[in-house]
């Protein structure tokens, strides 16, 4: 559930024609996903239906360049698109936001990388893990020897290759944040996504040893801070000139909105049939049910406005070349955890208003609470580090994330 506001028709862009036919899709596919949730949870990982009706939907390319079929919506989609999903599934739309959003960061490699992916199979799908200590990374001619484990790479198993991040350090050198592009055969899988929340997103860990990765298989993160980057030639639109780890909380933030508003949208319709089981008073017109609703409804309405706007923002300043400085970016990370806390603050007035009904396993309510807990256990979403990052510049000191 969440609050709509009526406005004059107006003539809508091709880029927002895409977005609101991409939506509706998300919409109808919500119910269907909503539907498999428990079955996804058994699983630990999409059904192969759910994975076949992303595909077909267009979904998964929302954010992939035109010039190679995708449909290069602006970044805002990733909220609202995400949260339409998440309404019915949040592990779905957990997946559907990140795998899509490698597609959008692809466009930013060397040529070369987008040409051996693309050109092979323009529906590929990426997994990725960007915990930069988890590399071992040695230079070596033409490349990098890469080594390493690394967690929470979520959708992996359904994956044909992996943005895997590492630092590479060299003697009188500052040390360069990368992301290297390998192929599945370069990779194992550890089946490690025994889980409470988000159990459906396959999060598995992911070991290489000793590969040999090209130079043009990697990016500097350097190069994603926003402005230029190694694929800005072929793709100039202001979408991939976004500064990427900057606006990263946004590519999950907008599943903690959506199943939040799905939690919502439950509770609104189960309670205004119930009656108390020991007074049998309708639950309805109580005032404390109705003022736990509103309460719910203002922490959501303003976590999708808060999202939308950053994400909004971000998008004018690519479009007329400017980059954010430190405190901006960092003020973006700030308020996305902030944001997604609403969304989790809202599960849990939910949650508590819904009473015993709200344990029952043959019901939602509870995989929206371990959901929500889920989503808000990512580092991204912790406003403990995002405050204290971006107190850090407010008081005249160096930032303590590079990748930013």
């Amino acid at each position: 559930m969440r609050d709509t506001i009526s406005a004059p028709a107006l003539a809508r862009s091709p880029v927002e024609r895409r977005h609101d036919e991409l939506l509706g899709r998300a919409v109808e596919l919500a119910s269907v996903f909503a539907e498999r949730a428990p079955r996804t949870e058994d699983l630990r990982r999409l059904p192969p239906e759910s994975e076949r009706d992303l595909h077909e939907s267009g979904l998964y390319r929302m954010l992939q360049p035109q010039a190679v079929g995708g449909a290069e919506l602006g970044y805002e989609s990733l909220i609202t698109i995400g949260a339409a999903l998440a309404a019915g599934c949040a592990s779905t739309a957990w997946n559907l936001t990140n795998l899509a959003s490698h597609h959008w960061m692809l466009a930013m490699f060397p040529p070369a990388a987008q040409d051996r992916v693309w050109n092979e199979d323009r529906d590929a799908l990426i997994a990725s893990s960007f915990v930069f200590p988890a590399a071992r990374v040695a230079k070596a001619p033409g490349g990098y020897v890469l080594s390493g484990r690394w967690p929470f790479s979520s959708g992996v198993d359904v994956c044909g290759w992996n943005m895997l991040a590492g630092i590479v350090r060299e003697d009188g050198a500052a040390p360069d944040h990368r992301v290297f592009l390998l192929p599945r055969t370069d990779y194992r899988i550890l089946d490690t996504w025994q889980v409470t929340g988000l159990k459906g997103t396959g999060s598995n860990d992911v070991v290489c040893e000793e590969v040999f990765v090209p130079e043009e298989m990697t990016v500097s993160v350097a190069h994603l801070k926003g402005g230029g980057t190694p694929g800005a030639e072929r793709h100039p639109a202001p979408l991939y000139r976004l500064p990427v780890f900057a606006l990263f909380p946004a590519i999950l933030s907008g599943v903690g909105l959506g199943n939040g508003e799905g939690a919502l949208t439950d509770h609104v319709a189960s309670t205004r049939m119930r009656a108390a089981r020991y007074s049998g008073a309708r639950l309805a017109e109580l005032q404390s049910v109705q003022i736990h609703i509103g309460s719910a409804a203002t922490r959501l309405s303003h976590a999708r406005r808060m999202m939308l706007a950053i994400c909004q923002e971000a998008m004018r300043d690519a479009a007329r070349g400017h980059v954010p400085d430190p405190v901006t970016k960092f003020a973006y990370r700030r308020d996305l955890a902030f944001a997604t806390g609403l969304t989790t603050q809202a599960v849990d007035e939910i949650n508590g208003a819904g009473g015993a009904q709200a344990l029952y396993l043959s019901g939602s309510a509870q995989r929206r609470f371990r959901d929500a807990h889920a989503i808000s256990a990512h580092i991204a979403f912790s406003t403990d580090v995002a405050n204290a990052a971006f107190g850090r510049l407010a008081l005249g000191m160096e930032a303590d994330n590079p990748a930013v």
